[in-house]
Order: C-alpha cells, then sequence, then structure tokens
C-alpha cells in the first residue's frame, strides 16, 4: 500500500497490537501511537497478582517499553500525550505534552481511537470522601494500591463488585491475611456464568474464610470510608474499598468530535471496525460490539477481544479488509 500517516490513540491493548500489525504489513507508513499514561502494553490482567506478590517484580507487567517498542518497530511513540480534540475537516488531532504543558497539532491521514475505558465509581454518599477507597484499571492503580497495603499494613478489606476484577482483588488480598467481604448486588458472583457454576465459585471462596454479601449493595459511606453501611443494613467496618462495579468507555474524544455512538455511550463502528467517519477507525473497550452468537449490540470491555480487533483493524487500514464478526465475553 502507499504511505501514509497512521495515528493511535491509545497505546495499551488494541492500539499496540494495531501498531506492531500496522508496521508488519507497511513497511513505509509513518505510524505515532499517542499515550496519556507513562506505560504502553501492560499486562493488565495480571494487575492483581502483582499486588498479592505473585507477580514478584513490576517489570514483568510491562510486554513492551516504549524504548523497546519504537526501536523494534519503527514506530514514533509519545507517552504521556493526551489527545484533547480531533478536528475532522482538517483531519488532525490536538495533543497537550504532560510533561511540559506544550499544545500542538499533528496531521492524520488514518486515525485509530483505542482510548480504553474508566471504572465506574457510583454516586454514594460518603464515597468520595473515602481516603481508602481505590480502583484499579492502570500501572498508577496498582501502584497505589501496593503502597497502601505495605505501609497502612490494612487488617480488612470490602471490595464491590463479583466480577473478575473483585474475584482476583478478594484472592490476592486474603493470600496477603487481609480479611475479605465482598458486596455483590445480583444473587450469585460472575454474573456471566450459570448458576451452577457460580455457586462452586462462591462454595470455594467462603472455604477460604471470604464474607459475600449477595443481593446487596452499599448504602452510604462513612467516617472517611472506615464504615461502610450496605443496603441490608448490615454495617462493616474496614481498612479499605475496592471499588470494582464495571468500566464505562472513554468515548467522551469521540463524541465530542462529533462520532456516532452507541450502547453505553460506546463508540459505535461497522463490521469493519470503522466509525461514523471513514477515516477513523476504533477499537478495545471503548466501542460497541455484537454479540456472537445473538448479534445484539453489546459493551464487552475485556482485553483479549481488544487484542484481535487490533489486529483485525490493521488488516483493514492496510488493504486487507477483515471483518470482525462479534464478541463473546
Amino acid at each position: 500500500m502507499e504511505r501514509q500517516k497512521i495515528v493511535i490513540v491509545g497505546g495499551v491493548a488494541g492500539g499496540a497490537t494495531a501498531a506492531a500489525r500496522l508496521r508488519r504489513l507497511n513497511e513505509k507508513s509513518h505510524i505515532v501511537l499517542l499515550e496519556r499514561g507513562e506505560h504502553i502494553s501492560f499486562a493488565n490482567c495480571g494487575l492483581p497478582y502483582y499486588i498479592g506478590g505473585s507477580i514478584d517484580k513490576r517489570e514483568k507487567l510491562l510486554v513492551q517499553t516504549v524504548e523497546g517498542m519504537s526501536k523494534r518497530f519503527r514506530l514514533d511513540i509519545r507517552n504521556l500525550s493526551e489527545v484533547l480534540s480531533i478536528d475532522r475537516a482538517a483531519k488532525t488531532v490536538k495533543i497537550r505534552d504532560l510533561r511540559t504543558g506544550q499544545e500542538y497539532e499533528e496531521p492524520y491521514d488514518t486515525l485509530l481511537l483505542s482510548p480504553g475505558a474508566k471504572p465506574f465509581v457510583p454516586p454514594v454518599s460518603g464515597l468520595p470522601e473515602a481516603e481508602n477507597l481505590f480502583t484499579l484499571r492502570s500501572i498508577p492503580d496498582t501502584d497505589k494500591i501496593k503502597k497502601y497495603v505495605v505501609e497502612n499494613k490494612p487488617e480488612s478489606a470490602v471490595i464491590v463488585g463479583g466480577g473478575f476484577i473483585g474475584l482476583e482483588m478478594a484472592e490476592n488480598l486474603h493470600d496477603l491475611g487481609i480479611k475479605v467481604r465482598l458486596v455483590q448486588r445480583s444473587a450469585q458472583v460472575m454474573e456471566a456464568l450459570d448458576y451452577e457454576m457460580a455457586a462452586i465459585l462462591q462454595e470455594h471462596l467462603r472455604a477460604k474464610g471470604v464474607e459475600l454479601f449477595l443481593n446487596n449493595g452499599l448504602d452510604r459511606v462513612e467516617a472517611e470510608g472506615q464504615k461502610v453501611v450496605l443496603v441490608s443494613g448490615e454495617e462493616l467496618y474496614t481498612d479499605m474499598i475496592v471499588m470494582a462495579v464495571g468500566v464505562q468507555p472513554e468515548s467522551k474524544l469521540a463524541e465530542e468530535s462529533g462520532l456516532e455512538l452507541g450502547n453505553r455511550k460506546s463508540i459505535r463502528v461497522n463490521e469493519y471496525l470503522q466509525t461514523s467517519d471513514p477515516s477513523i477507525y476504533a477499537v478495545g473497550d471503548a466501542i460497541e460490539v455484537k454479540d456472537y452468537i445473538s448479534g445484539e449490540a453489546c459493551f464487552v470491555p475485556l482485553a483479549w477481544p481488544a487484542n484481535r480487533q487490533g489486529r483485525i483493524v490493521a488488516d483493514t487500514i492496510s488493504g486487507k479488509r477483515t471483518a470482525y464478526k462479534g464478541t463473546l465475553g
């Protein structure tokens, strides 16, 4: 294919995968990878296990470094670079260098959005004042929890949410000797599982000493996070709170540029992962996908679909038009 300038917003799962694949397929194109955070292509599924000590070194979370990936794939990688806006008519993005505060514009021929998702924190009374509240999505989040555990030596934790992150944090905090109480709004953990399978998980959790508060939720938080009052009226005193009730797509940039949004304000794409603007594609936790079985529009923020979407969209951008058939999750 002819030389083009491809700008990618987001350098973790889908964005980094797409960048590597694009270089393999396009030797001449100028590929710019913009990442708001310090790190690219880290193992987000391993974050709880670094906190718990199963992963002993922080460096093992880094699948690629900026320096290593730049050199290996001849990429123009700019971390600590926040994209502020998209000018679709001019085909430019406005970027802020978070080190210096300098703002500048970068032109593109093709733009790929992979902004990810952010943890959802419900509007519960007293939660904003909680000094011991944590979410887990990035390496800085991980560092914050690790530091708190090492320095404060908490004896108890309340985890809100019984999905992947909630259960993995329950496992790892338990392994550190912390008493864990898990609050879940539905009648079972891991809502995607049939109840018969979830029941086995629940039996295992209880056997390990994890207290489950099912069909329950937070009513309010008191004493700067030291006391949690549940909808049931039960009061739990705790040294830390981990909020793991899901994520919401980072679609503000797309919305402000006028791109069409779908389920839960995720970025709407077609089967080729193309947005409502033919020059802009999107992948990962921020996009609306089709359920592989039902064909219905849904939001499935998981790492493996993001990586697969990154490969597929790179093929399409490179002229090997490939459809994404949907997500199971």
